[in-house]
């Protein structure tokens, strides 16, 4: 027998913006009575489970054996089950036995980019770049720390009292982090940054309005070029998604060497090595710091080589790299601008454990790097290519830079989204020369100084994920 949940027609994840107080209490009590009472069934399902027989299921069979057990225990408890949705209950405990819970649905949900859960009683999710409250709940801690268990354990990590936080990625391409007692105060908290099941093109940020032609024309022949670039900007505008179109622009013949912390580039074309750090094993042995994995690039014969993310002493083996013959290269940075970036890259290099002077320091970053792309997030979660910067070199010792082309904000529109026109300000690139010289031809009057055109927002395709 089949009664339908109490929810009344409504989503069952999703705070609606007509709940009063005592409607979203009362579904809340009713969420937590449902996760205690699927995580008992779930215990009890683990425990009737023949783990002789299993073995020897594949996959399919396993669920088709698991999803019988489940109705068999369901079956036996008809009077607690008087106002459950039968068929949810075992939907989400396949969920539990093969995915992530209640947050499964999420993950399934292709235009959700982040979901964060706060403890159990609290989920997050970025939605269509706007953050929403959900009233998905967990029915504890014990139940919160088993889903994040489960997860670290499939992607060979462990987290416990010794190792209480964790960095990594899914199979899926997802970014997990995980914090739990004693370093989060309040109990377990995790943090999943997604990625679309088809990776954004060059043609989506465009249509998105995240990028200007003329600066797609530009970046082609500066990658094609061999120009040393560097992305940077915060938290989710977009560093990821772009290098990943960047790499699209290198000739096929080129060999690619990535190093990463956790894997998540998805770079568009074949000849390619990937290389991931590793974490040191439960007696602190073991690490391979990122710094190695960019020493070790390096003897692979490498054209080019891309690092992730820069975040400490590597910095100064990726500028090395960049001086002495793997131009092209490309990497990311955090950074709140372009200047910021360049800051934050010099004290980087000086976490390599040499003693250098600023000035020494500077000389090399102006030398490896020519091109600054910066990103931003902007007001209703759209991502913009903000600014492009050529470093010229030094002067007086400080940088001496040039913008090429820039994104001026004038607004926000009807639906609360950051609205503006890209430009280009009729400086001129010194590496042109070198484009003409390897027969790489550039639009005529590309830069000339003009508003290049109202950056528009194409809602019909809101999958804009990005890192």
């Amino acid at each position: 027998m089949k009664t339908s949940l109490s929810r009344k027609k409504r989503d069952p994840r999703l705070h609606s913006a007509a709940d009063n107080g005592s409607g979203e209490h009362s579904n809340d009590r009713f969420e937590a009575d449902f996760q205690r009472l699927k995580t008992r069934i779930h215990r009890e399902l683990i425990d009737s489970l023949d783990l002789s027989r299993i073995g020897s299921l594949d996959e399919s069979h396993l669920r088709a054996h698991i999803r019988s057990l489940a109705e068999g225990l369901m079956r036996s408890r008809p009077e607690m089950l008087s106002s459950i949705d039968e068929e949810r209950l075992i939907d989400e405990l396949m969920a539990e036995s093969f995915g992530l819970g209640p947050l499964e649905p999420y993950m399934q949900d292709p235009d959700v980019t982040d979901i964060l859960v706060n403890g159990p009683d609290e989920v997050y999710v970025e939605r269509l770049g706007r953050l929403q409250e959900t009233n998905t709940v967990f029915a504890d801690d014990e139940h919160l720390m088993q889903i994040i268990q489960r997860v670290v354990a499939r992607v060979g990590r462990r987290i416990d009292e010794q190792s209480p936080m964790v960095d990594a990625r899914l199979p899926d391409g997802s970014r997990i982090n995980a914090i739990i007692p004693p370093l989060a105060l309040n109990g377990p908290v995790l943090s999943i940054r997604r990625f679309g099941y088809q990776p954004l093109k060059i043609a989506d940020l465009r249509s998105f309005g995240s990028i200007c032609p003329e600066m797609i024309s530009f970046l082609r022949a500066a990658v094609e070029c061999r120009i040393n670039i560097m992305i940077s900007g915060g938290t989710g505008s977009g560093k990821t998604t772009l290098l990943n179109n960047l790499s699209g622009f290198v000739p096929p013949e080129e060999r690619l060497v990535t190093v990463e912390d956790s894997a998540e580039l998805q770079l568009q074309r074949k000849h390619v090595v990937s290389l991931e750090t590793r974490i040191s094993n439960i007696e602190g042995q073991g690490e391979i710091t990122p710094r190695k994995l960019v020493r070790n690039a390096l003897r692979m014969r490498p054209d080019r080589i891309i690092l992730g993310e820069v975040r400490g002493g590597e910095a100064l083996d990726m500028l090395q790299a960049m001086n002495t013959g793997h131009e092209g290269s490309l990497t990311t940075i955090h950074a709140n601008d372009t200047r910021d970036a360049l800051s934050r890259l010099e004290v980087m290099v000086s976490m390599a454990g040499f003693d250098l002077a600023v000035a020494v320091v500077r000389s090399y970053v102006a030398s490896a790097i020519t091109l600054v792309i910066h990103l931003a997030r902007l007001k209703g979660g759209v991502r913009r290519v903000v600014r492009i910067s050529e470093i010229l070199g030094l002067e007086n010792g400080d940088y001496q830079m040039q913008e090429i082309f820039g994104f001026r904000q004038s607004g926000v529109d009807e639906q609360g989204r950051a609205k503006g026109t890209f430009y280009a300000t009729g400086n001129v690139p010194r590496f042109t020369r070198r484009l003409e010289e390897l027969g790489i031809d550039l639009p005529g009057g590309l830069f000339e100084k003009r508003t290049l055109g109202v950056a528009k927002h194409n809602g019909s395709t809101p999958r804009e994920v990005a890192s």
